[in-house]
Formats: C-alpha cells, structure tokens, sequence
C-alpha cells in the first residue's frame, strides 16, 4: 500500500507480480546453465574406460 508517509511499500500484487518475474528469470537461467545437450557438448572427451574397473 502506498502512502505520503512511506514510499517504500508495495501491494501485495506488485509484490507477486515481481517474484513472478524472477522466478521466471531463474527458472531460464536454471534451464540454460543446466541443459544435459549443451553440458555433454562442452565436456572433454572420455579419457578412456572405467578407472574402478
């Protein structure tokens, strides 16, 4: 709710409207930092076969 006296407060809506917009910027982020196509790509070759064997 804004005010005269204090400017620093916002509705409720506003409120889930922004947590909205970076839950949304956060879910790309997550998406494009962890995409297994991308990551598989840039990971070095397979040095060879199983190190437990």
């Amino acid at each position: 709710m804004k005010t005269k006296n204090n400017q620093n407060h916002i509705t409720r809506k506003e409120a889930i409207k922004k947590m909205g917009k970076y839950a949304a910027l956060t879910a790309v982020g997550t998406f494009i930092v962890l995409n297994p196509k991308q990551a598989q790509a840039s990971s070095p070759p397979d040095p060879g076969g199983n190190p437990f064997d």
